[in-house]
């Protein structure tokens, strides 16, 4: 424990000192300039402060309080020494942090037994927090843990719904991506960002609801097939419903409402406007913007120029104006997101557009 002694009297200093090293303390360090005291406090952290009260220059109650505005010394024990027997400046001296005070003339023994006390105190509270800090970070390695478990129960979970409807989970994958995009550039927080890449994969968890026979159909679909279909929306905010996590919570929102349409035009609840939930609205675009792009059953892939037409065409009917201005604003790191793809993905992204 390092202790430091601060008095402008010589005299006080050394018999300070030599009673606490008489009683087995080494690690003192004495000032008689209390300026030179604060700078080697500033630079060095000490475990107990024997203050003088009054001294020329910068007084004990100056030390002190500036000594208590930075963290490291918010609960350094601080005694004052003093001859000063005034309430009003006892009381000023509590207000600013004072810890104890020893009178002036004082008993050695008094001064050995409030050095040992505090020391023992300023002892307990390092290991409280020395075991507080490796609790957080024991727990903070547990959440970690979770979490990285929780995102690869998710995307597993989201593939085998992929690969039931023809696909190889990369569909998922790319609207996970290009919604966290959006997201980002809607200005979304950290936190809504990464949920809303973990959600968004669960969107079309629904159709495992959905009859092999209209999932896999390779031709139109008839008027019934497409309201079967439909219900994959219902279904999927069935599975999910009730969840704790804010993940689960989200990614009902986004199975119920991402075929929901800004003008109330959309399917699941009807909803329109800003009464659709902000995922359930990004998710719609990323995942139309996917569907377009790449090669399906039914139909060839769109260029990027042609899926941006019609994105911004259907600002304010399908789509969130807000999230087509994302989009358009986020569209270079939208085209980066294909060009990763491998070459089994059939997607159309002219190599003049790709360089802009």
């Amino acid at each position: 424990m390092l202790i430091g002694v601060v008095d402008d009297q010589r005299i006080t200093i050394d018999l300070v000192s030599a009673i606490l090293r008489n009683d087995g303390w080494e690690d003192i360090e004495a000032f008689s300039d209390p300026k030179a005291a604060l700078k080697e406090f500033y630079e060095k952290q000490f475990d107990l402060l024997l203050v003088d009260l009054q001294m020329p220059g910068i007084s004990g109650l100056e030390l002190m309080s500036e000594l208590r505005s930075l963290d490291e010394y918010t609960h350094v024990p601080i005694v004052i020494l003093t001859s000063d027997e005034e309430r009003k400046t006892r009381l000023s001296a509590i207000r600013l942090g004072a810890t104890d005070f020893i009178n002036k003339p004082f008993a050695p023994e008094e001064l050995k037994v409030r050095v040992r006390n505090l020391t023992e105190l300023r002892k307990a509270r390092i290991e409280i927090e020395e075991r507080a800090a490796n609790l957080s970070r024991e727990v903070n390695k547990a959440t970690a843990m979770i979490a990285r478990r929780e995102e690869e129960l998710i995307w597993r979970l989201s593939r085998a719904i992929e690969y039931r409807d023809g696909g190889t989970g990369e569909h998922v994958s790319r609207v996970a991506r290009n919604s966290k995009i959006i997201a980002e550039h809607l200005g979304a927080d950290k936190e809504f960002c990464r949920t809303l890449y973990l959600a968004a994969p669960l969107h079309d968890i629904g159709k495992i609801g959905i009859p092999d026979a209209i999932l896999s159909k390779p031709g139109t679909l008839t008027d019934h097939e497409r309201a079967v279909i439909k219900q994959h929306t219902t279904i999927g905010a069935d599975i999910l419903d009730g969840g704790e996590s804010n993940l689960i919570k989200m990614a009902f929102e986004i199975a119920l409402t991402h075929h929901e349409k800004w003008d109330g035009s959309g399917y699941g609840s009807g909803l329109a406007g800003d009464d659709i939930p902000l995922a359930g609205r990004i998710v719609a675009l990323a995942d139309v913007v996917d569907a377009l792009l790449t090669k399906r059953s039914y139909k060839e892939p769109w260029s990027f120029e042609e899926v941006r037409s019609f994105v911004h065409e259907q600002s304010g009917k399908h789509f969130d104006p807000d999230c087509v201005f994302a989009f358009e604003a986020a569209k270079n790191r939208i085209k980066a997101v294909y060009l990763e793809q491998h070459s089994d993905v059939s997607i159309r992204v002219d190599s003049d557009q790709v360089r802009a």
